[in-house]
């Protein structure tokens, strides 16, 4: 979800220096109001993956197929794309001593996530144990090419405990550097998290004020005793991402191919609500599809959103 202004986005996030490739200091938790939403035209922007009973994705419906529903009331959809856009990705990427054996298969299956995705994208990594780190050398925000992608993460070493919640505030703060309007964190960790100062609360608050989708790749072993699938599980249901758990070394590569082409592939879809208020109460939202040759659709999109009160004018801060 994002709001935009006059069909164009107009988020703002405040954004200190960030030093790449350094140990971050451990980041307090970012007061509430860091995301401003600034309209004259309120549009509430998602993005839909569509699949059939069977799960396989559903490429070509058209406007009139789609309802959005803003708590329980339908909405008027001004706002219908489905084309292969760019975007803007973190893969913020677990740096603890229980992914030491693991960082290999996480290393190749990001640099293949890389291969899938649209040339035009921008990522960067963060990653983390007890503190939050970037991946890319000062200088380099984004990144495009594999090789130092992948190697972004490998230089870090897996020691440490897990400040997940902390990496995911950052990773959501370095999103709002960019102008695409579509933005994505992969998670990968075991969801666990025992180093933070942020809490998930926090991390659900902010993801409910922006417009990125969270994936999330669940690596762990079954007698873990620090695992928690059930965060990884909710960061992305209420993203409107996918949560996956590999269950063998290998699997995250496909995995990590798949999050490509779901991205690639999916529905944009632009409502004006009917709800003026931005008093931060939380919308639930809802996204139905029918198409009269196919049967029962699924719709995948973020569960909800929450508009900040006491909205100002503004841009996006420039990126290159």
């Amino acid at each position: 979800m994002v709001i935009m202004k006059s069909a164009c986005l107009s988020l703002l996030f405040a954004i200190g220096s960030f030093a790449g490739a350094q140990t971050l200091p451990s980041p307090k938790a970012p007061e509430e109001g860091a995301f401003r939403i600034s309209v004259d035209v309120d549009l509430v922007v998602l993005q839909a993956t569509v699949r059939d009973g069977a799960g396989h994705t559903v490429m070509e419906l058209k406007r009139g197929d789609f309802t959005a529903f803003e708590d329980g009331k339908p909405q008027l959809i001004r706002l219908f794309r489905h084309e292969d856009t760019p975007v803007t990705v973190g893969l913020i990427v677990d740096h603890s001593s229980s992914m030491r054996e693991k960082l290999a298969d996480v290393t190749a299956a990001a640099k293949s996530f890389v291969q899938f995705s649209n040339p035009n994208d921008r990522i960067f990594v963060v990653n983390f144990n007890e503190n939050v780190s970037l991946g890319l050398p000062n200088g380099v925000p984004f990144s495009d090419n594999a090789e130092q992608l992948g190697y972004a993460i490998w230089r870090a070493p897996a020691i440490g405990t897990t400040a997940l919640y902390d990496a995911t505030v950052e990773g959501l703060k370095r999103l709002q550097q960019s102008t695409h309007d579509k933005k994505v964190l992969i998670v990968i960790s075991d969801g666990g998290d025992n180093a933070s100062k942020s809490s998930l609360d926090h991390v659900l608050k902010l993801t409910e004020q922006s417009n990125a989708m969270i994936y999330t790749v669940g690596i762990f072993d079954p007698d873990d005793p620090d695992k928690n699938p059930a965060v990884l599980r909710r960061l992305a249901r209420e993203s409107g991402g996918e949560a996956f758990f590999p269950t063998q070394i290998g699997e995250t590569m496909k995995i990590c191919q798949r999050i490509a082409r779901d991205i690639r592939d999916q529905y944009t879809i632009g409502y004006s609500s009917t709800n003026g208020r931005r008093d931060g109460v939380y919308h639930k939202v809802r996204v139905v599809a029918r198409e009269k040759d196919r049967g029962k659709l699924f719709v995948r999109t973020r569960t909800g959103y929450s508009a900040s009160a006491g909205l100002s004018s503004g841009n996006v801060p420039a990126a290159q």
